[in-house]
């Protein structure tokens, strides 16, 4: 019998039913990301590793979470000039083994930001928004990455992970849009937009 031929753990079990909570709540924005939450559930229920178990790609495809931090106030949204992938993109980071995606938002948000994540209360603790993204480069790999929000006031992020990042911006939604696509994470333009539409539709009530 080989490894792949072993039942689920009750731990594995367990997290992967909570995953598929945590998937199965967001609401589509479009087409694109129906198509992901719906390859993300197979995915997730299947036998697949779905942990980083070794940098930077195996298993080649594997669970990310990323943050938005957004002040609320301002209408400005945290970005990062990741080095590797040398574009703007939210912070975040890959998922440990066995740990929850939001456990992970908290953890990468002190690391990267050296601040305590809020959750905002737009979303809570729960993610707003999936992709699926084949990276580029060495050691190129298939992230799906969860997308949570924070909230948090621009005069309260001080620092940063210079080793990751080589600068950080603060943009409001119409600052993001107007960036040419390919200097951001290829995703950046449809989150801003959905979040936008999430935000009107919040304060309609």
């Amino acid at each position: 019998m080989t490894s792949t031929d072993h039942p689920l753990t009750a731990p594995d079990a367990h997290m992967r039913s909570h995953l598929l909570q945590l998937v199965g709540a967001i609401e589509p924005w479009d087409d694109l990301e129906c198509t992901h939450l719906e390859s993300a559930e197979q995915w997730i229920a299947g036998k697949a590793p779905i942990y980083r178990v070794r940098k930077p790609d195996v298993p080649a495809m594997h669970l990310v979470s990323y943050f938005v931090v957004l002040d609320d106030t301002r209408g400005q949204l945290l970005l990062v000039a990741h080095r590797k992938a040398r574009l703007w993109l939210p912070p975040g980071g890959h998922v440990e083994p066995g740990e929850d995606p939001w456990a992970s938002v908290v953890r990468e948000c002190r690391e990267e930001l050296g601040i305590e994540a809020v959750a905002s209360p737009i979303t809570g603790e729960h993610p707003l928004f999936l992709t699926i993204t084949r990276t580029r480069g060495q050691g190129a790999h298939t992230d799906v990455s969860l997308w949570y929000l924070l909230e948090a006031e621009v005069r309260t992020v001080t620092t940063y992970d210079q080793g990751e990042f080589s600068a950080i911006r603060w943009l409001t939604d119409e600052q993001v849009l107007a960036e040419p696509a390919e200097l951001l994470d290829p995703h950046m333009h449809r989150f801003t937009r959905k979040l936008q539409h999430t935000r009107i539709r919040r304060r309609r009530g």
